[in-house]
């Protein structure tokens, strides 16, 4: 096929992981994936909107073909650059009052709880009080975090007043590194009066909530809610770090159903439409309760792996085909595997990274065992503290995905994986 006849979809952030995963989606060959910005523009230090947007439509401004799509799978601030793109080159994409209602975790609540009661107790903290105190009616133990984060970033489970104040203390001196460059978002959206003067750097404190933890993921087109899979998602014990996330999920039909109607009230209630998202919820066997953790308003890139091992297509056919205004359904079980999980092997202390296995050590385990694929996170030399995008707790050294026959399958391939990376740390 011609390029004049291919469809030009342009990725914010495009990095080497995610593209063979984007070229195995149902009609790739007719498909051009071009990049645009690089994570470390758009990650890296200071983020700045302003300067970020000037960079990708002097990049867009200067492509001579058609700009069919532009499209993104990372958080803040590619979940929002996508749609102030899209409404200046004309390409499809939610509104971005939608995406800001999910990234903005505190407007996130205020909306959810227009629809629906499955949410926790919250409220705001005030960081500029010369002895910040929990909200009224916030029982510990809660979780303090900013009004938007990167992955779990200054995010602090506490239980009770000294472990408060100094998780306040540290979202304090971080908070400014994403909220002052949100607040350029918040200035372009039309606020509500219930978020007049909060503005984005601001931190919600919110009741824990504890059982298993799942992902619900889907898409919305034109105003119907579709969930498309859900996951269950397995903390490393006693601690609130993922050990994996696991397809399907092994909750009962009921709760699944739960979830889907809680689901689809709530986006629809927040507007959105014509793109993907995840939101993640807690179930507490005991009580049978569910509730609403977050919503994430973006593709969820790191489980794409999982959908094309079971369901035989990688969740990136639903963006790419909102994005350019196809048919974003999914196939169901056509997979080769019956379950699948992405597994993060951690370290829960800080070190430096004394050997990593070379790529070609990489490409011998992936042959050794079927339905397996591992990206080493660290370099050698690299210190783990100065890692980016890490929880509180913990650092990720690799991302292992496994498909196979069982539960147990796939953590023996884990475990066989992990045996045979060899990393090492001083």
């Amino acid at each position: 096929m011609s390029d004049e006849t291919a469809k030009n979809v342009f990725v914010l952030g495009l990095d080497e992981a995610n593209l063979p995963t984007l070229q195995a989606v149902p009609g790739a060959k007719h498909l051009n994936f071009r990049p645009l910005l690089t994570i470390g523009e758009l990650q890296g230090g200071e983020v700045s909107v302003p300067r970020l947007l000037d960079r990708a439509q002097s990049e867009l401004d200067a492509f001579e073909g058609r700009i069919d799509a532009v499209v993104g799978y990372w958080d803040f601030p590619v979940s929002t650059l996508v749609p102030i793109l899209g409404e200046r080159y004309g390409t499809r994409h939610t509104s971005l009052e939608s995406v800001v209602k999910c990234e903005h975790k505190y407007w996130s609540r205020l909306e959810q709880r227009k629809v629906t009661d499955r949410h926790p107790r919250f409220g705001r903290v005030d960081l500029d009080a010369g002895d910040p105190r929990p909200p009224e009616g916030v029982r510990f133990p809660m979780w303090l975090k900013p009004a938007l984060s990167y992955s779990s970033e200054l995010a602090f489970g506490v239980k009770d007043m000294d472990e408060f104040r100094a998780a306040v203390a540290e979202i304090r001196e971080g908070i400014a590194r994403v909220g002052r460059p949100f607040e350029d978002i918040l200035d372009r959206v039309g606020l509500p009066p219930e978020m007049e003067g909060v503005g984005a750097q601001v931190c919600l404190a919110e009741e824990a909530m504890t059982g298993i933890q799942v992902a619900v993921e889907g898409y919305v087109h034109e105003g119907e809610v579709t969930v498309y899979g859900v996951l269950d998602s397995i903390n490393y014990p006693d601690t609130s770090s993922f050990l994996r996330h696991q397809y399907p999920s092994a909750l009962p039909p009921e709760v699944l159903r739960r979830l889907h109607d809680v689901t689809g009230r709530v986006m629809r209630q927040i507007g959105f439409d014509g793109a993907t998202f995840s939101v993640e919820y807690f179930y507490d066997p005991a009580t049978r309760e569910i509730g609403l953790l977050e919503i994430n308003p973006r593709h969820s890139q790191s489980h794409a792996e999982l959908f094309q091992f079971v369901d035989g297509v990688p969740n990136h056919h639903c963006m790419l085909a909102l994005a350019l205004g196809e048919d974003p359904r999914m196939p169901a079980g056509e997979g080769s595997h019956a379950v699948a999980a992405k597994w993060y092997h951690r370290w829960f202390t800080d070190g430096t990274v004394s050997r990593v296995p070379s790529a070609e050590d990489v490409a011998r385990i992936e042959r050794e065992t079927a339905g397996l694929r591992v990206d080493v996170v660290p370099r050698q030399g690299q210190r783990l503290s100065e890692l980016p995008q890490q929880d509180s707790y913990s650092y990720e050294l690799a991302h292992v995905f496994t498909g196979g026959s069982s539960e147990d399958d796939l953590r023996a391939k884990f475990d066989h994986c992990v045996a045979g990376l060899g990393l090492a740390f001083d």
